[in-house]
């Protein structure tokens, strides 16, 4: 194993692989910086930039994208009070109050050393445990695999927003979106209405481009306004300077936190679909649980920064171990990546690892290598990096649109595609306006067609549907559904009861 991961970096060291990592993490640290430009929308820019490369070097930049982006958020969080992503919300509570009490570098330092910290020891895990999981999936017939992805799906209705029932209906839509074209098995037509286009069913990027890049732009450009002058201001006045020793120590006199919160990331990242705000919320709520000093924490506590931003970067390789071992993506990010290694003709899943050991490890030295690049492009670009915040959204939210349809037309070079970003760009609009999150949705996009496929196999093999009750992973993997929605229902209830709701950020990045 170590000697693939050494061979796995010593061909990541190589520039033409270097080059599209470290591109790919400063355009990641820009995305993540810049208020409203998510992580997603940020990959899903970049993802038609890697259709002529080699698929190792489109994994990389990617992977830059993903770890930079993570990182990069908590600039804007901590200098501006204005979350850069929404997995930087809870690093705001502190680095803000901290930033505004005269101690902006500090606030910064304090949240990069712990991303960098967080993120590899997620690498341990990422490389230590996806061969293992990966084997253990070997194990799965399509009973099991049919169990997991139902698991998959009823996780997020408990975690999404106020309303599970609008939660558990937009799941259901991303469903009936998977049963748009032909059947699987027979081949016949389903609601496809006469039209031609959509025989071959629809494809899955355009719909993930629309929902999340036009739905997010369009919600952002109501907000247009004062903000903007608000950024401006408060970006001039910065003074980053800061004692780089003292701010590591400070981290590593809180081992108890860091190791926590980057154990809640990696769990969290595992878990299909929750994504990286649940993961930067619930470690921040765990610091502040165990914290001797409750009472500070939203006036400026390093354990905030540190927890949250531990958690964030770890939440990283937990979704890539998911998507690696099972073929299931973590969050939205790692969808984007499935559908390049679908078109680079790549399957991942229980054989990525086995199939392919020198894209898989290259994965992994990509994923280790993007955290010393991400501090040595903040060490030196960060009192200039600053400054792009102030960057008009008027003029970045057509840049960013444009790039979007060029994307969708670059999938399968016809307008097709750019039709259905635009159809489903103004649903998903219209969902986030009506309250429906957007997680659910695209889980049950991604996860609808498997579903459906795996069933058919296992009563093909078996027609005893109890199959999937009495086969000991497949009926654990049920009950675990249950017990995900039970948990669901019985935490929208007692947020009930206390009269509030739950916080709606944890949808945001997937």
């Amino acid at each position: 194993m170590f000697e693939l991961l050494g061979n796995g970096i010593a061909t990541l060291m190589d520039l033409k692989y270097l080059v599209p990592l470290v591109i790919g993490t400063f355009i990641g640290v820009i995305g993540g910086a810049l208020p409203g430009i998510t992580i997603t929308m940020t990959i899903i820019v970049v993802l038609p930039f890697t259709f002529g490369l080699e698929p190792l070097q489109g994994l990389a930049a990617m992977i830059g994208v993903y770890v930079g982006g993570e990182t990069g958020g908590l600039i804007t969080s901590c200098l501006l009070g204005i979350p850069g992503k929404p997995s930087s919300v809870a690093t705001m509570f502190d680095g803000f109050p901290m930033s505004r009490r005269g101690e902006p570098g500090r606030a910064v330092w304090l949240g990069v050393y712990a991303s960098l910290i967080g993120g590899l020891l997620g690498a341990v895990v990422l490389v230590a445990s996806t061969g293992p999981l990966a084997r253990l999936a070997l194990e799965f017939g399509p009973w099991e695999y049919f169990s997991l992805f139902i698991l998959a799906l009823s996780m997020v209705a408990g975690l999404v927003e106020s309303s599970m029932v609008k939660g558990l209906i937009a799941g259901g839509l991303g469903l009936v979106v998977t049963v748009l074209g032909n059947d699987p098995v027979m081949g016949k037509e389903r609601l496809t209405l006469g039209i031609t286009t959509l025989e071959g069913g629809i494809p899955f990027l355009p719909v993930l481009i629309g929902t999340f890049a036009f739905a997010q732009i369009m919600s952002d450009i109501e907000k247009l306004g004062s903000e903007q002058q608000l950024q401006t201001e408060a970006a001039q006045k910065l003074n980053l300077a800061v004692s780089h020793v003292k701010v590591i120590w400070e981290i590593l006199t809180r081992p108890f936190v860091l190791l926590w919160a980057s154990f809640i990331g990696l769990v969290v990242g595992v878990l299909p679909a929750i994504g990286g705000s649940a993961a930067n919320m619930l470690a921040y709520d765990q610091a502040k649980k165990f914290s001797k000093t409750p009472e500070q924490f939203g006036k400026g506590a390093p354990e905030g920064i540190i927890a949250s931003e531990a958690s964030n970067n770890a939440n990283v390789a937990g979704s890539l171990v998911t998507i690696m071992a099972f073929g299931i993506p973590g969050d939205a990010v790692t969808a984007v990546m499935l559908g390049a290694l679908t078109i680079h003709g790549i399957q991942s899943g229980p054989l990525f690892v086995t199939q392919n050991g020198p894209l898989a490890y290259g994965m992994f030295a990509a994923y280790i290598l993007a955290h010393p690049v991400v501090l040595m492009i903040l060490a030196v670009l960060m009192r200039w990096m600053i400054r792009i915040v102030t960057v008009p959204k008027s003029v970045l939210f057509p840049m960013v649109l444009v790039l979007c349809v060029i994307g969708a037309y670059a999938l399968g070079n016809t307008m097709s595609s750019v039709w259905i970003l635009l159809v489903f760009g103004v649903f998903g609009y219209v969902m986030v306006k009506l309250g429906f999150p957007l997680a659910p949705f695209i889980l049950g996009v991604i996860l609808g067609d498997q579903i459906e496929i795996n069933m058919i196999r296992a009563l093909m093999t078996d027609p005893d549907p109890m199959q999937f009750f009495l086969r000991p992973i497949s009926g654990v993997l049920l009950l675990a559904s249950v017990l995900s929605v039970a948990a669901a229902i019985w935490q929208h209830m007692r947020q009930q009861r206390r009269g509030g709701n739950l916080p709606q950020e944890a949808d945001a990045d997937f």
